[in-house]
Parts: structure tokens; sequence; C-alpha cells
């Protein structure tokens, strides 16, 4: 089986060498070691030395020479708009408090469907539309360059009072 060890970020890897592409929704992109079907039914070995987020447009190299490309998959989202920029700060820190993924997109947010959030949002003054579309979130502020994970020295103290 082939074997995909290494990732390169979108953008810094030969996007014209791709010989397939493998779409995955947003759960099934953070992945150490996992067995993988490409979109062209070629199985591989995903073989991680770490635990990462596959983005949308990284780059797989296989251990044969080939490249894969990731896709993130069209799954069910919520696009939220807000008249204010104020508002959207205000659903953004929500959101966050949540501890939910969030999707910066132009004009708005974007999150995963889900009824309880999208009545809060309602009730806040949001303009929110359900469509079918990528859900690529953004890392954190401690991930890697597009939310890789990574090893550091410093402590994630958490107080939720």
């Amino acid at each position: 089986m082939r074997r995909a060890d290494h990732v390169h970020p979108a953008g810094q890897w030969p996007r014209e060498r791709a010989r397939a592409t493998v779409t995955l929704a947003y759960d099934d992109r953070h992945r150490r070691r996992v067995r993988l079907v490409a979109d062209d039914g070629g199985d591989f070995l995903l073989d991680l030395p770490d635990a990462i987020v596959l983005r949308d447009g990284d780059g797989l190299r296989l251990d044969d020479g080939t490249w894969l490309a990731v896709r993130a998959a069209d799954e069910q989202v919520c696009d939220i708009a807000c008249p204010t920029p104020e508002a959207l700060a205000r659903i953004a820190w929500h959101l966050g408090n949540r501890h939910l993924p969030v999707q910066i997109i132009d004009g708005g947010l974007r999150i995963r469907d889900d009824h309880v959030i999208v009545e809060m949002l309602h009730g806040m003054g949001a303009a929110v539309l359900r469509r079918q579309a990528p859900f690529d979130p953004e890392g954190g502020a401690y991930a890697r360059p597009h939310g890789h994970a990574h090893a550091h020295e410093h402590g994630h103290h958490h107080h939720h009072d």
C-alpha cells in the first residue's frame, strides 16, 4: 500500500503534479495514521508523526513520489452575517466561548449546522444561511500555520468561571 508520510501546506507544493485528490469532511481531516481512499479509488496509508488537521489545498507526498491534493468535502454548514461589525464580534465571542470551530468567510462566519446554535444566533439578530459547502475553520492561536499540531513548552490554562 502506498504511504503518505508528509503534508505540505497549500501553496507550498507542486499542485500541478497532483495525481489525484482525497476529499474529506472536517472531522475526517484531523488524523495521524489511517487508511484512506483517494477520489480515484486508490487507497493509501496516511502515516504522520503527529496528528494534524489537513486543510483544503494541502498536498500529500506519497512514498512512490506521487502527490495527492486534499480537498474539503461539502457538508451541512451555516453562514452567519450581521448588520454591524460589533454584532459580528459579539457573535464571534459567543461561538468562541462555546469552543466551536469557526471559519472566517467573506462578510461573516461559517459554522457546522447546529439547530441550538442557529436558534441562539437568530435571537442575537444574525442572518443564518444553511447550505452545503466546505468547512475549513481557523486552526486556533496555538496552532502551527493552517492548523497543524505542534509541541511547545508552555501550558494552556483555561479558566471557566
